[in-house]
């Protein structure tokens, strides 16, 4: 694997499941498409990150939920997009040519409706130059598989076996904070064989129009993301890490990160790397600044780097 030509602080550069990355920022799947989309915006640039999670994929194409599909909330914002995308085929035969592995680190996002549908599209991306696989088993607005898979541990581990068996690439568990004991599941996901873990998927939602008594959102229910759910996110990273860490299983800890400060709180708990989303759609540049203050806070606190700081919450 060839790094990429990184321009970020040498303090920011992490290992995640043996993926060299600039930074400990991950993009998050669902925010930035394809990884082209924020690429765009005028001093946007991928090679602020250390990784882009592409766009949630299926075996086939799939057009998604009716709208609406986006709604913002208070502090945040529901989605149920419903995993609208060309299916693997094409992700893999038109889209990833057209990505700069020179930049950042690609991982590609794994979403079915059955077992054998994950296994089908985990070893499709095998085969191509995808640097990790993040297994989607906790999607809270599709109707069929996503959530039911990531609520439950025997499905869970019964998914991540069956991806594990189809490809040697880094195998990433996205986990739901739906879920009675997360940090049950995460054990069970270690044991089928998972790399890493992103915790947490957003959480179940729902707005209603009080003119027209319907639900705003064309779904129903959506995922909330967005700063409402950042307390939640933390105490499931911190849970996940007690499990994880005598595993060595690195944590992409996520759900409401917007500034440095927040960034340096998931890592903190736990996290070895964070995923910026919803913020993105205010601030596209917010991941230049959080690196600075990330860097920032290393060098007044006397870190050589960011992964020194992962899971040093003391005690209270």
């Amino acid at each position: 694997m060839t790094a990429p030509a990184f321009r970020t602080q040498p303090a920011l550069h992490t290992d995640f499941c043996g993926v060299p990355m600039a930074s400990p920022i991950v993009l998050l799947s669902g925010c930035v498409g394809f990884g082209e989309e924020y690429t765009r915006v005028e001093g946007f640039s991928n090679a602020d990150v250390g990784a882009v999670v592409l766009k949630g994929t299926t075996a086939e194409e799939r057009l998604g939920n009716p709208p609406h599909r986006v709604y913002e909330t208070p502090m945040g914002m529901l989605n149920a997009i419903g995993l609208q995308n060309p299916g693997v085929d094409r992700v893999v035969d038109e889209i990833l040519p057209g990505l700069d592995f020179s930049e950042t680190r690609f991982f590609a996002n794994v979403s079915g409706s059955t077992i054998l549908e994950y296994e089908r599209v985990t070893a499709r991306f095998d085969d191509s130059p995808i640097d990790a696989i993040e297994i989607n088993i906790s999607c809270p607005n599709v109707k069929e598989g996503g959530v039911q898979f990531g609520n439950d541990p025997d499905m869970s581990a019964r998914v991540v076996e069956a991806c594990r068996a189809q490809t040697s690439k880094p195998i990433i568990t996205k986990l739901s904070p739906n879920q009675t004991d997360i940090a049950e599941n995460a054990r069970r996901c270690i044991e089928a064989g998972t790399d890493g873990f992103a915790v947490i998927n957003t959480l179940m939602g729902m707005a209603v129009d009080v003119r027209t008594r319907r639900p705003v959102i064309g779904n129903r229910q959506g995922g909330l993301s967005g700063p409402a759910i950042k307390p939640i996110a933390l105490l499931k990273v911190h849970q996940v890490y007690e499990v994880a860490k005598d595993h060595g299983v690195p944590i992409i800890g996520q759900g409401g990160i917007c500034t440095a400060e927040d960034a340096l709180e998931f890592i903190i708990a736990g996290a070895s790397a964070v995923g910026i989303g919803t913020a993105l759609f205010y601030d596209p540049l917010v991941c230049r600044k959080i690196n600075a203050g990330i860097a920032d806070y290393l060098t007044h606190h006397g870190f050589g780097s960011a992964s020194e700081l992962v899971g040093t919450l003391e005690a209270s």
